[in-house]
Protein backbone atom coordinates (compact mmCIF):
# COMPACT_ATOMS: atom_id res chain seq x y z
CA UNK A 1 0.00 0.00 0.00
CA UNK A 2 1.66 3.30 -1.00
CA UNK A 3 2.00 5.92 1.49
CA UNK A 4 0.38 9.29 0.92
CA UNK A 5 2.25 12.50 1.09
CA UNK A 6 0.57 14.73 2.55
CA UNK A 7 0.43 19.07 2.12
CA UNK A 8 -0.44 20.91 5.73
CA UNK A 9 -3.89 21.44 3.70
CA UNK A 10 -4.16 18.00 2.27
CA UNK A 11 -3.80 16.48 6.43
CA UNK A 12 -6.67 18.79 7.31
CA UNK A 13 -9.08 17.93 4.35
CA UNK A 14 -7.77 14.34 5.11
CA UNK A 15 -8.57 14.97 8.91
CA UNK A 16 -12.27 16.01 8.07
CA UNK A 17 -12.95 13.53 5.86
CA UNK A 18 -14.13 10.64 8.37
CA UNK A 19 -14.94 10.71 11.78
CA UNK A 20 -12.25 8.48 12.43
CA UNK A 21 -9.59 10.71 10.48
CA UNK A 22 -10.53 12.94 13.34
CA UNK A 23 -10.14 11.25 16.50
CA UNK A 24 -6.84 9.30 15.57
CA UNK A 25 -5.67 12.79 14.29
CA UNK A 26 -6.40 14.50 17.78
CA UNK A 27 -9.19 16.52 16.61
CA UNK A 28 -6.61 18.55 14.87
CA UNK A 29 -4.07 18.05 17.72
CA UNK A 30 -1.56 15.83 15.35
CA UNK A 31 -1.35 18.03 12.77
CA UNK A 32 1.47 20.06 13.62
CA UNK A 33 4.93 18.90 11.65
CA UNK A 34 6.88 18.89 14.78
CA UNK A 35 6.71 16.84 17.90
CA UNK A 36 2.72 15.50 17.42
CA UNK A 37 3.00 13.18 19.84
CA UNK A 38 3.69 16.38 22.24
CA UNK A 39 0.78 18.09 20.78
CA UNK A 40 -1.74 15.24 20.98
CA UNK A 41 -0.54 14.75 24.49
CA UNK A 42 -1.07 18.25 25.65
CA UNK A 43 -4.54 18.43 24.06
CA UNK A 44 -5.30 15.16 25.91
CA UNK A 45 -4.32 16.90 29.43
CA UNK A 46 -6.48 19.89 28.80
CA UNK A 47 -9.20 17.97 27.52
CA UNK A 48 -9.03 15.33 30.82
CA UNK A 49 -8.97 19.08 33.08
CA UNK A 50 -12.35 19.72 30.86
CA UNK A 51 -13.59 16.54 31.71
CA UNK A 52 -13.03 16.70 34.97
CA UNK A 53 -15.37 19.47 35.61
CA UNK A 54 -18.42 17.46 33.98
CA UNK A 55 -17.70 14.06 35.09
CA UNK A 56 -17.39 12.18 38.19
CA UNK A 57 -14.49 9.48 39.01
CA UNK A 58 -16.13 6.90 38.20
CA UNK A 59 -17.78 8.19 34.50
CA UNK A 60 -14.08 10.03 34.08
CA UNK A 61 -13.17 5.86 34.15
CA UNK A 62 -15.85 4.86 32.13
CA UNK A 63 -14.53 7.75 29.17
CA UNK A 64 -11.11 6.33 29.64
CA UNK A 65 -11.90 2.62 29.03
CA UNK A 66 -14.60 3.67 25.97
CA UNK A 67 -11.29 5.50 24.39
CA UNK A 68 -9.50 2.35 23.99
CA UNK A 69 -11.70 0.62 21.57
CA UNK A 70 -12.56 3.66 19.80
CA UNK A 71 -8.82 4.40 19.58
CA UNK A 72 -7.99 1.14 18.12
CA UNK A 73 -10.67 1.73 15.61
CA UNK A 74 -9.64 5.33 14.70
CA UNK A 75 -6.06 4.39 14.51
CA UNK A 76 -6.58 1.01 12.48
CA UNK A 77 -8.62 3.18 9.98
CA UNK A 78 -6.11 6.48 9.53
CA UNK A 79 -3.59 4.46 9.02
CA UNK A 80 -4.86 2.06 6.66
CA UNK A 81 -6.29 5.56 4.87
CA UNK A 82 -2.85 7.25 5.18
CA UNK A 83 -1.13 4.09 3.74
CA UNK A 84 1.46 4.46 6.74
CA UNK A 85 1.02 1.67 9.51
CA UNK A 86 2.13 3.81 12.25
CA UNK A 87 1.85 8.04 11.16
CA UNK A 88 3.24 10.58 13.52
CA UNK A 89 0.31 12.23 12.94
CA UNK A 90 -2.21 10.02 14.74
CA UNK A 91 -1.96 11.13 18.23
CA UNK A 92 -4.74 9.34 20.06
CA UNK A 93 -2.71 6.82 21.20
CA UNK A 94 -1.24 9.67 23.36
CA UNK A 95 -4.53 11.32 24.03
CA UNK A 96 -5.88 8.12 25.75
CA UNK A 97 -2.42 7.07 27.34
CA UNK A 98 -2.42 10.58 29.17
CA UNK A 99 -6.55 9.89 30.22
CA UNK A 100 -5.37 6.62 31.45
CA UNK A 101 -2.46 7.97 33.63
CA UNK A 102 -4.31 11.69 34.78
CA UNK A 103 -7.42 9.23 35.82
CA UNK A 104 -5.30 6.74 37.62
CA UNK A 105 -3.39 9.50 39.48
CA UNK A 106 -6.48 11.89 40.54
CA UNK A 107 -6.12 13.37 42.56
CA UNK A 108 -2.92 15.19 41.28
CA UNK A 109 -2.30 18.98 41.33
CA UNK A 110 -0.82 21.05 38.18
CA UNK A 111 2.94 19.50 39.74
CA UNK A 112 2.24 15.68 39.64
CA UNK A 113 0.55 16.39 36.24
CA UNK A 114 3.36 18.35 34.82
CA UNK A 115 5.55 15.29 36.20
CA UNK A 116 3.27 12.71 34.60
CA UNK A 117 3.46 14.60 31.47
CA UNK A 118 7.19 14.54 30.93
CA UNK A 119 7.78 11.25 32.14
CA UNK A 120 4.92 10.05 29.55
CA UNK A 121 6.85 11.96 26.97
CA UNK A 122 9.94 10.43 28.26
CA UNK A 123 8.70 6.70 27.98
CA UNK A 124 6.58 7.29 24.75
CA UNK A 125 9.48 9.09 22.54
CA UNK A 126 12.46 7.12 24.38
CA UNK A 127 10.81 3.70 24.23
CA UNK A 128 13.31 2.79 26.87
CA UNK A 129 12.84 -1.65 27.54
CA UNK A 130 9.09 -3.01 27.54
CA UNK A 131 7.70 0.22 25.51
CA UNK A 132 10.46 -0.77 22.35
CA UNK A 133 8.90 -4.38 22.79
CA UNK A 134 4.99 -3.21 22.60
CA UNK A 135 5.98 -0.73 20.07
CA UNK A 136 7.64 -4.13 17.83
CA UNK A 137 4.53 -6.17 18.94
CA UNK A 138 2.45 -5.33 16.73
CA UNK A 139 3.09 -3.86 12.91
CA UNK A 140 1.49 -3.68 9.79
CA UNK A 141 -1.88 -2.62 8.53
CA UNK A 142 -5.86 -3.71 9.96
CA UNK A 143 -6.65 -4.77 13.18
CA UNK A 144 -3.13 -5.74 13.84
CA UNK A 145 -1.92 -2.75 13.16
CA UNK A 146 -3.92 -0.08 15.17
CA UNK A 147 -3.33 -2.27 17.87
CA UNK A 148 0.33 -1.94 17.44
CA UNK A 149 0.02 1.97 17.85
CA UNK A 150 -2.09 2.26 20.95
CA UNK A 151 0.25 -0.24 22.63
CA UNK A 152 3.68 1.07 22.64
CA UNK A 153 1.38 4.46 24.39
CA UNK A 154 -0.37 2.37 27.00
CA UNK A 155 3.00 0.18 27.95
CA UNK A 156 4.77 3.64 28.33
CA UNK A 157 1.41 4.65 30.59
CA UNK A 158 2.31 1.88 32.43
CA UNK A 159 5.93 3.07 32.98
CA UNK A 160 4.88 6.10 34.34
CA UNK A 161 2.06 4.71 36.84
CA UNK A 162 5.33 2.97 38.05
CA UNK A 163 7.77 5.34 38.64
CA UNK A 164 4.44 7.26 40.63
CA UNK A 165 3.81 4.23 42.57
CA UNK A 166 7.36 4.09 43.74
CA UNK A 167 7.57 8.07 44.05
CA UNK A 168 4.46 7.70 46.27
CA UNK A 169 5.40 4.86 48.18
CA UNK A 170 9.39 5.08 49.03
CA UNK A 171 8.71 9.55 48.84
CA UNK A 172 5.90 10.07 50.74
Amino acid sequence: MPATVFTPRDLRRFMLAHPAHCIALGFGSGLPRVAPGTFGTLWGWLAFVMLQLWFTPAQLGLVVALSLPLGWWACTVTARDMGVADPGHIVWDEIAAIWLILWLIAPAGWLAQLVAFALFRYFDAAKPGPVAWADGLFKGFGWKGGLGIMLDDLVAAGCTLLVFALWRFFGG
